[in-house]
């Protein structure tokens, strides 16, 4: 994939949060394409000994979930650890990783947030921007927002909500387990965001593009340190 330059990763925490701003107000809420044939997931590792991020995108088919293309790569920080602004440390490598990809994925599903975000730009948000392809977050825990507890069985959802406005969904993706939070990134909306991912989802919690990059971020990462 080629990716144009959308700004300087090397900045202060305040010039890092002006951006932020800057760049939510380009972030376009929209539904996902009707037409998805693949679907990539990304997921990162740290290595706090070493100093190094580690990342992996996967691309599947869609709805088949088969496994196209998957590509890793590893960086050292160049942004202090600052709540709120880790896409300024964990950007730089997935931008990296994703240079990588042969494919077009059409859909991204970070594990990480989208718009539910202080300044509504989380991961998903933000590397929309820079791929200019749809993006979904899909955390496994909630950053910021106040919800109720979504009924039990899968498909249940309820609103997350920050000081009056909407900013995800809440989703159970299995009978009984603990549900995860979705928020549109870039090109995408609440409604076709939770459903992409519940439609992801196969026995597992999370749903599959970001499970499986779960499990070959840890192995990448494993190999690279056997090596050091």
């Amino acid at each position: 994939m080629q990716i144009e330059r959308l700004h300087d990763w090397k900045l202060s925490p305040k010039e890092g949060r002006a951006l932020q701003e800057k760049l939510a107000g380009r972030v376009k809420r929209k539904p996902l394409p009707e037409s998805v044939s693949l679907v990539a997931g990304a997921d990162m590792a740290f290595s706090r000994q070493h100093e190094r991020f580690f990342a992996t995108v996967i691309v599947l088919t869609f709805p088949g979930l088969e496994t196209v293309e998957q590509v890793s790569a590893w960086m050292r920080p160049t942004f202090p650890y600052v709540p709120g602004l880790l896409t300024f440390r964990e950007g730089p490598v997935l931008v990296k990783t994703f240079s990588k990809l042969k494919s077009r994925p059409d859909v991204v599903i970070f594990d990480g947030q989208g718009i539910a975000h202080p300044r509504r730009l989380g991961l998903a948000a933000h590397m929309g921007l820079w791929l200019k392809i749809p993006t979904v977050g899909c955390a496994k825990s909630r950053l910021i927002g106040e919800h109720r507890q979504p009924g039990k069985k899968k498909g249940h959802t309820v609103r997350l909500m920050d000081k009056g406005e909407k900013i995800g969904e809440v989703l159970r993706t299995r009978d009984g387990v603990k549900p995860v939070y979705i928020s549109p990134g870039h090109l995408a909306d609440f409604k076709t965001s939770t459903r992409l991912v519940l439609r992801c989802c196969t026995k597992y919690r999370l749903p599959e593009p970001t499970r499986l990059a779960d499990i070959e971020v840890a192995r990448y990462k494993k190999e690279i340190l056997q090596k050091l």
